[in-house]
């Protein structure tokens, strides 16, 4: 994780809530962060249901193949990695990474502690990281870098390469409507 630049990531996620009105009217730490809750929970319901990312089949039909074409991308995202665990992992950080953009956070400070562990099930490691958003122990901008660590150390247990699903969610969320069709 010391070598991605989550303030770069942060900059393009902001960017594009902005550009998608998430931000043309003001609202609370605490509702962003509820959202960033939901996502949580959306991934333990992709768990419960056994939804995982199908990159091979994503990177065959879309990657290996030409041409390279929004409306493919889309399709071949909505197949095989939409609402899946690494999906919703993707969303919460990426709500995350709004947060900060919106309040100017700087990122890119790693905890050494993890509250996430391989001896966890997903859905204990999930409510560890919920009670440390829940808990405000630290600053919202050391909580907002704390649980970022936290889903990346959680995608790692799970052996997802966050850092790329990532990548593919935020160019999936470029395609979008308008507050990606929903009221906020």
């Amino acid at each position: 994780m010391e070598n991605i630049n989550l303030n770069e990531l942060r900059d393009r996620a902001y960017k594009t809530a902005c550009e998608y009105g998430f931000h043309d009217k003001e609202l609370s730490n605490e509702h962003l962060l509820c959202l960033v809750i939901s996502e949580l929970m959306e991934a333990v319901e992709a768990d419960r249901k056994g939804k995982r990312a199908d990159r091979e089949s994503f990177k065959s039909s879309y990657e290996d193949e030409e041409p390279h074409d929004d409306v493919n991308f889309k399709y071949c995202f909505e197949k095989y990695i939409k609402d899946t665990i690494s999906d919703e992992l993707s969303d919460a950080v990426i709500r995350l990474l709004d947060l900060a953009g919106l309040r100017n956070f700087n990122l890119n400070r790693f905890s050494p502690v993890d509250v996430v562990s391989r001896e966890k099930t997903f859905t204990e490691n999930i409510y560890a990281i919920v009670k440390e958003i829940i808990d405000r122990k630290y600053s919202l901008e050391e909580q907002v870098n704390y649980v970022i660590t936290q889903v990346f150390a959680l995608a790692n247990i799970l052996g997802v390469d966050l850092l790329w699903h990532i990548n593919q969610k935020m160019r999936y969320n470029e395609l979008r409507p308008m507050l990606n069709g929903k009221r906020y």
